[in-house]
């Protein structure tokens, strides 16, 4: 069978949980059940996030379908866990600032041609549905003009040898630097370096 095209519609809370742990795992509520077990490898999938009106993303699925209770995304009934899942890899991802205008482009698709232009958002209804790939292919690039790029893993921590070039330092807050992550990693590459000067000095008396 060929890949197939879904539309996945979420929730701004629930992309946030998907983002947080890499896009690597994808759970679809017991309403969809039925179409949900359809997923397989090489499937795509787009995100529309409901309360933002926006496109955000696109990803391809890596696995067969499975079932698994582990509470992971919210629902405001409490009993739902979205146990019908697939992994993942996330091929172009936007900031929230960025998405896709659903009120733009979602009236041009070929998926809601059925609902009038000024009541669009009805074809949305539910979680999971199956779209041409003429709108995927569409939206995708749309996402791509945006500024969507691949997903980036999230940085690895420095090494143990490096780390350890510098002795510890408390760093007082200062406003030209944007964060504390990086004020703090700057002053300790700053004492790396003096202390790496101060040791090439001495050999050379």
């Amino acid at each position: 069978m060929g890949k197939t095209y879904w539309m996945l519609v979420t929730t701004q809370e629930n992309l946030d949980i998907t983002r947080a742990r890499g896009f690597k795992l994808q759970g679809v509520d017991t309403r969809n059940r039925r179409k949900a077990v359809r997923m397989g490898p090489e499937d795509r999938v787009l995100y529309y996030v409901s309360d933002k009106s926006g496109f955000a993303a696109t990803a391809t699925v890596t696995s067969d379908s499975f079932e698994d209770d582990e509470p992971i995304w919210k629902h405001y009934r409490e009993q739902e866990k979205f146990p019908h899942r697939v992994e993942i890899e996330a091929n172009v991802v936007l900031d929230e600032e960025h998405y896709v205008d659903g009120y733009q482009v979602g009236p041009t698709l070929e998926y809601v041609r059925k609902w009038p232009p000024d009541r669009w958002p009805l074809a949305f209804f539910g979680m999971l549905h199956i779209i041409p790939q003429r709108d995927f292919n569409f939206i995708e690039e749309e996402l791509k003009r945006a500024g969507g790029s691949p997903h980036q893993p999230e940085p690895t921590e420095p090494d143990a040898d490096e780390s350890e070039v510098a002795e510890p330092q408390v760093v007082e807050p200062s406003p030209v630097l944007s964060g504390a992550t990086t004020k703090k990693r700057s002053a300790v590459a700053s004492k790396s370096r003096k202390s790496s000067h101060r040791r090439r000095s001495q050999k050379r008396r």
